[in-house]
């Protein structure tokens, strides 16, 4: 299922329905009202393992939503009381998935702090869950970005030891996200590397016959769908002042100092490469992105940048901070600036969504 919360563009959406994708994990009431208006058929999961009461009722009885995660008592208790009926009648059709708190050791952003039961607690979660569903999962997360398969399986043995402890049937294993995709400087293996492990080693858990293996991918599924142009408006030594920033779509270059792949667009600029470090347009020194970033010397004021591999997070993230953010988009058939999925080049063409600053 598409990771909703990576890029809630309503065209996305409707690409990956398009092309075969029909689960959608969904992380907040707005995101589950969106992807039910622009897909009223979709199978809805919401996997924020914490909730509002109100958003998990109106998610059960007004848009059909039967799967959530959880990580304490307290929210189990929670999912019940709001998915029952006027009449005093629970439910019995609900999937509910515990989530398990993993390493993120062998990723590039961590997601071990804030959700998760530890193990050694998780087994009396598991069976008391057990009670309340028609369907009982485990599900994690190892991180943003993980950069070697090897995450996984540490996780899946975290998940063995989880289910022989609590003894209870489990009908689901979910691994979440933290595939990949390349970025300059992150060329992890190809996914496939990653799909052979974590079959592997489902196979081999104690689960029930029928269980099934779910994934919740976002940057993997929408790094490659869009870039971004922008224009320098001034060049100060190595650093240049472009028009979106720390504010805007670069959020990750500024704050994680991530590197995404950049290119200049004009014709006529012929000195060989050097390194550059970006402002961003508002009035913050926190608009600073440190690269490097890799352009032809000569570029000047006046020239126009393309940054790629912006489908991740860059549109969901950006803000109106000091009235900068507007923003034209232009559907194009070029080629994404990297990708995972396909060696030929002629195999790789697809629709990318390019903003003009």
């Amino acid at each position: 299922m598409y990771a909703v919360k990576a890029n809630p563009s309503p065209d996305l959406v409707r690409i990956l329905w398009d092309n075969g994708v029909t689960h959608y994990d969904v992380a907040s009431i707005g995101e589950v009202r969106m992807v039910r208006a622009v897909l009223p058929e979709a199978e809805l999961c919401f996997m924020h393992p914490v909730k509002t009461a109100r958003a998990v009722r109106e998610a059960y009885f007004t848009h059909g939503v039967r799967t959530f995660s959880l990580d304490t008592l307290e929210e189990l208790t929670k999912v019940v009381e709001a998915t029952t009926d006027e009449n005093g009648d629970p439910a019995d059709d609900l999937r509910l998935l515990v989530r398990l708190r993993v390493s993120s050791e062998h990723s590039e952003l961590s997601l071990a702090a804030k959700f998760g039961v530890d193990l050694v607690d998780a087994a009396p979660l598991l069976q008391a869950t057990r009670q309340h569903c028609d369907a009982l999962g485990i599900c994690f997360h190892v991180g943003s970005q993980a950069m070697t398969p090897f995450a996984y399986v540490q996780a899946l043995e975290r998940v063995r030891a989880a289910i022989a402890e609590a003894a209870v049937t489990v009908d689901i294993v979910d691994v979440g996200g933290g595939f990949p995709s390349s970025y300059p400087g992150m060329e992890p293996p190809p996914l496939e590397d990653y799909f052979a492990l974590i079959h592997r080693h489902f196979e081999a858990l104690p689960i029930s016959y029928s269980a099934e293996l779910w994934g919740e991918p976002g940057r993997a599924l929408c790094a490659e769908y869009s870039s971004i142009i922008v224009k320098v408006e001034k060049r100060r030594g190595d650093e240049l002042f472009i028009n979106d920033g720390a504010y805007g779509a670069l959020f990750d270059a500024a704050h994680v100092a991530w590197r995404f792949p950049v290119r200049a667009l004009e014709d006529d600029l012929t000195q060989p490469l050097a390194e550059f470090a970006f402002y961003g347009p508002t009035c913050d020194d926190a608009d600073y992105m440190k690269g490097p970033f890799l352009l032809p010397e000569d570029i000047q004021s006046g020239d126009y940048i393309e940054i790629g591999m912006l489908g991740a997070y860059g549109a969901a993230m950006k803000t109106g901070f000091n009235g900068f953010g507007a923003v034209e988009a232009s559907v194009v058939d070029d080629e994404p600036m990297a990708s995972l999925y396909l060696g030929r080049k002629d195999e790789r063409m697809s629709d990318n969504v390019v903003s003009l600053r």
